[in-house]
């Protein structure tokens, strides 16, 4: 039995169990958390008809924040929802209404190719579609009600979504990523994200303690799915973001900073898998979350600058 009517959806991108959208039922209506790239949308649709649905059943598109793996197929996936609203924090509505800014930002970072095969070109939403989900907002999913929560520290932009009912959260990415190959005897591992361009180190440490007083059974997160033991994540969270400022200051000023920094993240984030029971060594752990290091490294750096 799926708990709580919350169904995890593998939006493709990139690799198998990395990047998740969530479908919410409750009385015959839907909503969606986070939907992917354009490329997700089948996915997306798929889901729907798997349990029943149709797209008319939609009421609800609700966006943790506008990075491109959470929020890339929004435009497409609205126009196949008739009846659906978007549901995106006030500093990203402007972004999902006119997206030219959002695919200038990431294309200057990935190049149009790399935006047109991984992404899909960004589709605009009518204004009058896009709900602005200040600080305390509540989303009214067929009486069940989903509180968007302002949590930055990754972005700006960032809600996590609490869902009352089954008193979990959806947490995008300020809950870090814990993808399931990582998963030993003592459960998930978990890092976090410091991606450009909006990485504050305090501002995280208060979202995380923040989603921790709600005393949330689970976090369902983005990258990758539900986690229990979120004590635990989190207190592993919090001295991550502290090591990995630190390692960004020693690093500050090198010519080869950005090599330092890729090479002590990669060497903080081994040992800890290690220590949690991961037997696979460094050049998996290297294979598997090289992206994450980077983007990492870029945003520690940024935050550096700034």
């Amino acid at each position: 039995m799926i708990p709580h009517g919350i169904h995890t959806i593998d939006t493709g991108f990139l690799r198998p169990q990395f990047d998740a959208a969530y479908l919410i039922i409750e009385g015959g209506r839907a909503a969606f958390v986070d939907c992917g790239t354009n490329h997700s949308v089948p996915r997306m649709l798929a889901a729907l008809a798997a349990n029943g649905l149709v797209a008319a059943e939609v009421d609800w598109l609700i966006l943790t924040h506008v990075h491109l793996d959470h929020a890339g197929g929004a435009g497409e996936l609205m126009a196949q929802l008739p009846n659906a609203r978007l549901v995106v924090h006030p500093r990203g509505a402007r972004h999902m209404i006119d997206p030219s800014k959002l695919w200038a930002g990431a294309s200057a970072v990935y190049g149009e190719a790399v935006m047109e095969r991984e992404y899909g070109r960004l589709r605009p939403i009518p204004a009058e579609r896009v709900i602005e989900a200040a600080d305390g907002h509540v989303v009214d999913l067929a009486g069940r009600p989903l509180r968007c929560i302002d949590t930055p520290g990754h972005a700006k932009h960032h809600n996590a979504i609490h869902d009352a009912r089954a008193n979990v959260c959806f947490t995008g990415d300020v809950f870090g990523l814990s993808y399931r190959e990582f998963d030993t005897a003592r459960g998930p591992f978990v890092l976090p994200t410091t991606s450009p361009v909006q990485f504050d180190p305090d501002a995280l440490h208060a979202s995380i303690e923040r989603l921790l007083a709600l005393q949330p059974e689970a976090m369902y997160l983005t990258h990758y799915d539900r986690v229990d033991d979120i004590y635990r994540l989190a207190a592993d969270l919090h001295e991550q973001i502290d090591a990995m400022v630190a390692l960004a200051r020693e690093a500050h000023g090198r010519p080869d900073c950005h090599a330092v920094l890729v090479e002590a993240l990669t060497t903080l984030y081994a040992d800890r898998a290690q220590a949690h029971g991961w037997t696979q060594g460094r050049d998996a752990l290297d294979a598997l979350l090289h992206m994450d290091i980077e983007l990492n490294a870029q945003g520690l750096e940024v935050w550096l600058d700034r």
